[in-house]
Order: structure tokens, then sequence, then C-alpha cells
């Protein structure tokens, strides 16, 4: 039997632009599933929270076979935040599918894969997706595109790029506007004309990349990587260098493959595939598998720096232990570790304190999938304001991260983003007004933004969408100022009635309604002045044998603002942490009682002139 030819191929595009539609595209019409299955909407993102946000957060595999050749298909993620996913990911494949909306056009979270692409040296498809659009603009967007192209310094054969348009949930790709497409058929048709097959190498001496890796309950680490030269072999003894030129010994236990969505055992993997292995319990990311006779290792993969970190704390609140299952600092360990075994953007390293880890990552998004994630498993945690990574340059001067920033809004609500922005340190780089939206791009520190996502939307009244990716690390810009609002916090515990949120509301927004479980140092709210304001949220109507017409009228409350994970950890300040626990996300003071806070507050003012 000939070997099939292979061709590894990665879909980049923005958030939401469809990477997910097409690849079920594909796997729809070369018949992966039985026609008697039940297939869901984008079958590879089959994380809840992917399902859920509509994203994709985890890079994940699939193949289909075309005529005579194997198609691996690599659905990256889009959202900045797992870059050090995306990087390493384009390593192992042969071309990319740049798929852009044809009416947004390039955004900048596809600026950012697209250069990884071209600095490899592929040379990318370009598919105008979303064609049925009344607001398509397809021409001028090839136009921005090759723009892009110039400003990535794309080479001449990378700027020859094929053009196709398509609409993915239809399953549609054509060669030009006018066509009736009626399959992805053009698509298969480019990638084989556009690249060669893999060489065949299997006469030379194995050379295999890690280059994301996996868990498995029953067999342990799995270590995902392409097979560049020779043949790997179920139970073959190979040779593992790391970076720093270190060599063991290892012996690789069952591969797997892709077949479709599946991975199947095979005996014997062959150059140009990837796959997936078992048996090395310390395997890495950027690792080589070498032939034990013939070592060569290849360059190894650096693994972007965390940009956030912020404290993953034991729950000590009032209501600790009420709903959770796991609220120990040993189970908290042990769930951290885990999460290192696969998540290589994440860095955890221990505190002073047993019952507190510090916890770094690439944005507020990549950790707060990993609380969700645990919340739902069953953890309970309290976690710490986010705070920005600084390091220091070849001067020694202080640098902090900066991101580009795009926000796309109706004209109307310009002036308060421009305001605000600058606010928080941003400097302009480019503004744009069409049909009525204005599209305003800022360069501003990654510290100034936190929290700025929620305020955006309420700004624009949620017609505005804001897109932000790592842009590099700037000299530190100074003083930023925190949020301006206090908080309202609880001084009794108890439920809270509707007669002392009644009164409270015009104090400023309330977090929390009738009958909810509150406790002493529980912030229940969004003062409207500056200051916070201690309350009582358990205080009820006296009542008295006296009635009159008037005075007993139904209590109409505004309705309280129910916080998510996100918009808690972008809201709290540094004296305050917010509670996750299964059932519930409550935000609170560090100090539960006023005494608590001022011997907080005294603390860290010590500390602040110590460190002068």
């Amino acid at each position: 039997m000939s070997k099939q030819k292979i061709i590894n191929i990665a879909v980049i595009a923005h958030v939401d632009a469809g990477k997910s539609t097409l690849v079920d595209a594909f796997l729809n019409q070369s018949h992966v599933f039985r026609s008697n299955e039940e297939v869901v909407e984008c079958v590879m993102d089959s994380n809840d929270l992917e399902r859920e946000r509509g994203i994709t957060i985890y890079s994940k595999n699939c193949s289909v076979n075309y005529k005579d050749y194997k198609i691996n298909i690599v659905d990256t993620p889009g959202h900045a935040d797992f870059s050090s996913e995306v990087e390493r990911i384009i390593k192992t494949v042969d071309t990319v599918i740049l798929l852009v909306d044809s009416a947004e056009g390039p955004m900048p979270q596809t600026r950012f894969v697209l250069s990884k692409s071209l600095e490899m040296g592929l040379r990318p498809i370009l598919l105008i997706n979303k064609i049925d659009k009344k607001d398509q603009r397809a021409e001028e967007v090839v136009d921005e595109v090759y723009d892009l192209f110039l400003d990535l310094n794309a080479n001449d054969e990378q700027l020859d790029f094929p053009i196709l348009y398509g609409i993915a949930k239809r399953g549609i790709v054509q060669h030009s506007l006018d066509e009736e497409g009626t399959s992805i058929e053009p698509l298969f048709e480019t990638i084989l004309n556009h690249v060669e097959a893999y060489p065949d190498l299997d006469e030379e001496p194995l050379q295999m990349q890690v280059s994301a890796l996996a868990y498995d309950d029953y067999i342990g680490r799995l270590g995902i990587g392409r097979i560049y030269s020779g043949v790997l072999k179920e139970g073959q003894n190979v040779a593992v260098c790391d970076g720093d030129g270190n060599i063991r010994q290892k012996s690789v236990n069952q591969i797997f493959a892709y077949q479709g969505l599946k991975r199947v055992a095979v005996s014997e993997a062959h150059s140009g595939d990837i796959v997936v292995i078992s048996g090395i319990a310390d395997i890495s990311i950027g690792e080589t598998l070498c032939d034990k006779d013939n070592i060569m290792p290849m360059p190894t993969i650096k693994i972007e720096e965390p940009t956030l970190s912020m404290n993953f704390i034991v729950n000590k609140s009032p209501f600790a232990g009420q709903s959770g299952k796991f609220v120990t600092s040993r189970n908290l360990k042990e769930r951290l570790e885990k999460e290192l075994e696969v998540n290589v953007g994440l860095k955890v390293e221990p505190t002073e304190s047993g019952d507190c880890f510090k916890v770094s990552g690439r944005g507020e998004l990549h950790i707060s999938i990993l609380l969700e994630n645990m919340r739902r498993e069953g953890f309970e945690i309290a976690v710490s304001k986010p705070e920005v990574i600084m390091h220091r340059d070849e001067e020694n001067r202080i640098v902090e991260p900066v991101e580009e920033v795009v926000a796309i809004a109706p004209s109307e609500y310009s002036g308060t983003i421009i305001s605000k922005l600058n606010l928080r340190k941003g400097v302009m780089v480019d503004m744009d007004e069409e049909n009525g939206y204005c599209r305003i791009t800022y360069s501003a520190p990654t510290r100034g933004l936190l929290g700025y996502r929620s305020e955006f939307i309420n700004d624009t009244r949620g017609e505005g969408t804001l897109v932000r990716r790592i842009k590099g690390y700037e000299p530190f810009k100074g003083e930023i100022t925190q949020r301006a609002n206090g908080a309202m916090i609880s001084t009794e515990t108890g439920k809270a009635m509707t007669y002392a949120l009644w009164n409270l509301q015009e104090r400023g927004t309330l977090f929390i309604t009738p009958q909810t479980e509150v406790y002493e140092g529980m912030i229940i709210g969004m003062s409207a002045r500056n200051t916070d304001l201690e309350v009582n949220p358990i205080k009820n109507k006296k009542l008295t044998a006296i009635r009159s017409s008037g005075n007993d009228e139904a209590m109409k409350l505004t309705p309280a603002k129910i916080m998510s994970l996100e918009e808690a950890l972008e809201f709290i300040n540094d004296d305050e942490l917010v509670e996750i626990t299964p059932d519930t996300i409550r935000l609170r003071k560090r100090g539960l009682t006023p005494f608590d806070r001022k011997q907080y507050y005294r603390e860290l003012v010590k500390s602040q002139e110590t460190e002068q």
C-alpha cells in the first residue's frame, strides 16, 4: 500500500471570523461523520466554556482525506491571550488559511498570527468569509490584507497568495464573488495546487518536536507534535533532547494519529504526520525526540512570558465551605500542578503564606478561563486584583507591557472613548470614520486597560467592540488612577431585605438582590461617591399596628448589576478580593471588620515606606 501524502494546515483568524465553522465544513464534506450521526455546530469547540463563549481556547487537531492526500487541520485560538498556543502550532504546518470577515477586515489578532506565519516562511491562502453579509466590502478587505502583508514585510512569493471567497456556515467556497459556489471543493483544490505535500523523509534519522501537551487520566501526560523525519514506532527507544543540551533515554509507549476527529492508536507513524505519544511522563514543549544513535536536536520553541499575575488564596470568608468540594490549600496546590502539565503559558509560584499561590498568565481571559474551570469542578478560592508583571531592560529601566487597542463604536461615543483611554495613559495611533462608525486605534499600557472593558461596554451602550493584543514592552508610564468609585460594604451578616436595599439604591449601584446571604465586609454595591460606604443591607421595616394610605406602596428596586467573573476581576481594587465558589461570585474587602481594614492600610503604608 502506497504511503499517503500529508499536508498540514492551520486556520488562522480573528475571534468570531468563522474558523470553527469552516472546520465543520471540511469535516462534513469529506464524509467524516456517518449519515445517521448527530453533529453539533462548531464540533471542534468541544469544551463547555468554548461553546458558551463562542471562542476557541485550546488548539485542536483533526484530519480529512481528499483524493490521495491526508490533510491534518489545526483549529487555532483567535484570542491574543492564547498566543502561546498559536505560535507553537504554526511551526507544525505547511500553510495557513487566513480567514477574514468580509465586513470587519483584518483585525489586530489576525495581524499577530499572520506575522508569525510569515516569519516561518509559510505562504498563506486568503479566504474572505461571510460574503453574504449586507455590509460586505470584500474587494476593499482584499486591499487591506495586501497592505497588512506589506506592513509585515512579506516576500514576493508570500504576496502572490490565492484569494477565495466563501460562506463557511453554508459550506461554500468560490474563486470569485460572481460565482455560485456549491461546496468547499475549490478550497481543497487550492490547497493541493498551492502547497507541496511534505517530502518523504522516512529513510532519514528520527526527528519529532513536541509542540503541545495533553493529559489523560489513564495513560498520563501526552506529547503532541510533528514528525519532521524518520519513522516513529510503538515501544521505540528514543533520545529526548531539551533546549539546554540535556539528553535522556526514554521509551515511547503508544502512538496515536488523527482520523477525522478521533485519535486512533497506530503501530508506526511516518514523516510529516502530526501524532500524539504517551509513555514519557516528563515530556515538555519544544523537546525533540531523536534516534538514540543519531541525535540531532531541533531549535527549541520560545514560549511567551506571562504579562499578568494574581494571587490564588484559600477561601476564608464566613461562608467558606458551604458549596465547594475542594477548599484546602492541598487541593488548590494539586489542581494548579495538574494545570501546569498542559497549560505552558501559565506560571505558578509559592508565596510566604502556605494558603496563597501566585499565578501568572498571558492576560485576564487566560487566567479567568482557569478560574471558571476550577469553579465548575467544585473549587472555592479567593483571588486578588490582577497585577501587571514589570521587567527591566538593558539599561536597568522599568518596562511594562503595552497593548494595541482597537475600539469600533458609533461616532457619537468617540469623545468618551478618547478621554477615557487618555486618562489610562494611552496614545492615539489612528482614527477612521465610516458609515457613522468610528475606528480608533490606541497604544496603551496593560496596567491602564485593567477594568476598562466593562466601562467601554457601558459607555457605548453595548454597541462597541474592543480588541486588544500585546505589542511589546515600553518604559514605565507613571501612576494610573484606580477605580473612581468606592464600594458599599455590609456591616452585618444575614439576608438582605428589600426595605434596606430600597433605601440604599439611590446611593449607588447594587450587586445583590433581596434575600441574598451577606456577611460583614462583603461588597454589596458600588458607591456613587469616591469613598467606601458602610451600610446595613439586612435592616427591615419596623412593624407597627398603624397603617396609612400611601406609606405601604410596593417598593420597586432598580435591577441589580450581577457581576460575571471577568467583570468582578476588573472591578476590584488592591484591598479587595473576589470570592469564587461553584454557585456564586462575591466581592469582599481583605479586612472584613473596620479594625482589620485599618490594620491592612497601616501595614501597606509601612511596607511602602520600607521600599522607599
